[in-house]
């Protein structure tokens, strides 16, 4: 018995190194019918079964049915590596090494991120420093520092979501100028980024949450003409010599005088008839935001003396310069992640 089990370590040593060196099925095949074929080795094992003692016939059954059983599953085994090799070589077979690949997709930088980072440059060149700051703030920077104390009632047209009873998301950027103010002496020139949260509905013209690019300066004799120059060139920056741009009178508690910014509507170029265009409402203008001098009283909550120091201050939506300057009719396209729209703007 001890014989035979030496016989059948043997076997298996030498079946699995033929069948492993094996290059095809027609190899393959070969190892199995030199081994487990009907005169194969295992067959000529099997008839010695006859010459052992009795009590040693079922032992010896079993162990050769055990190495055949081994000797099938490396079979398998290598004929799964056959197969795989030969899919490989087909595969190889089949590739064009000289043929051009093809190019991986690749992103580009949101459009909205785009004109934030060009807004930013633009008043970077003119020597503004750019701010950012925490997107919930205390009420008192967000409207009693910018001259809108609880009971005014602009504060209801800011439509703001309130985290507590004294905290909010910004609904502007503007406390990073109070905030910079407080921390800084004139000459000031700052531009603060970031998202602004209102509780808008959604329409063509207005998001819930939003970005914002405000501008604040602050120094000796400031006046309006300034800031008209300042925003003028901006929108020529942003849109091109060609685009319009208006300075319409309008009233905001931190600004006196206060202006609303508007430009030539994307969709309608500022032709279409009365009520007939859907972005526009038919006024051939869409707004941008709204600027204006600084107000006395915001001056003097942070310190500064009015009768010395002036300044301008604005504010942009981001999202509306994206309008005007890659002529988009809904603002929601912004928001809706389709790719085929925004390689277009890339």
């Amino acid at each position: 018995m001890t014989q035979l089990t030496q016989l059948l370590a043997e076997l298996q040593e030498r079946f699995g190194a033929d069948a492993d060196a094996a290059i095809g099925e027609q190899a393959l095949e070969n190892v199995r019918v030199a081994y487990l074929g009907r005169n194969g080795e295992v067959t000529k094992i099997r008839r010695t079964i006859g010459t052992l003692p009795a009590a040693e016939r079922p032992g010896a059954g079993k162990a050769i049915n055990d190495a055949v059983a081994a000797m099938e599953e490396r079979l398998k085994a290598a004929q799964a590596a056959v197969e795989s090799r030969a899919v490989d070589a087909e595969l190889a077979a089949s590739i064009d090494v000289t043929f051009p690949a093809i190019a991986p997709a690749a992103g580009s930088i949101h459009p909205v991120r785009r004109i934030i980072e060009e807004s930013c440059d633009y008043f970077m060149r003119h020597g503004f420093a750019v701010v950012v700051g925490p997107e919930a703030e205390p009420d008192y920077y967000n409207f009693d520092a910018l001259n809108i104390p609880s009971d005014h009632p602009s504060r209801e047209s800011f439509d703001s979501f309130w985290l507590t009873d004294s905290v909010l998301l910004r609904p502007h950027t503007s406390p990073m100028q109070i905030r910079t103010m407080q921390e800084h002496r004139p000459p000031i020139a700052i531009v603060a980024p970031g998202k602004c949260f209102r509780r808008d509905a959604l329409d063509a013209r207005h998001l819930f949450q939003f970005h914002q690019v405000e501008g604040l300066l602050v120094a000796d004799d400031i006046h309006f003409g300034h800031l008209k120059g300042m925003l003028t060139g901006l929108c020529r920056e942003l849109f091109g010599s060609g685009q319009r741009v208006r300075f319409r009178p309008s009233y905001f508690p931190f600004t006196e005088p206060s202006a609303e910014v508007d430009t030539t509507c994307p969709k309608c170029r500022g032709e279409s008839a009365e009520g007939r265009c859907s972005l526009c409402g038919g006024s051939g203008w869409i707004e941008l935001g709204g600027a204006g001098m600084v107000h006395p009283n915001v001056l003097r909550e942070v310190g500064y003396d009015p009768d010395v120091y002036s300044g301008w201050a604005f504010g942009f939506g981001v999202e509306r310069l994206g309008l005007a300057r890659y002529r988009v009719d809904d603002i929601r396209r912004f928001i809706s992640s389709e790719p085929d729209f925004l390689a277009q703007l890339s």
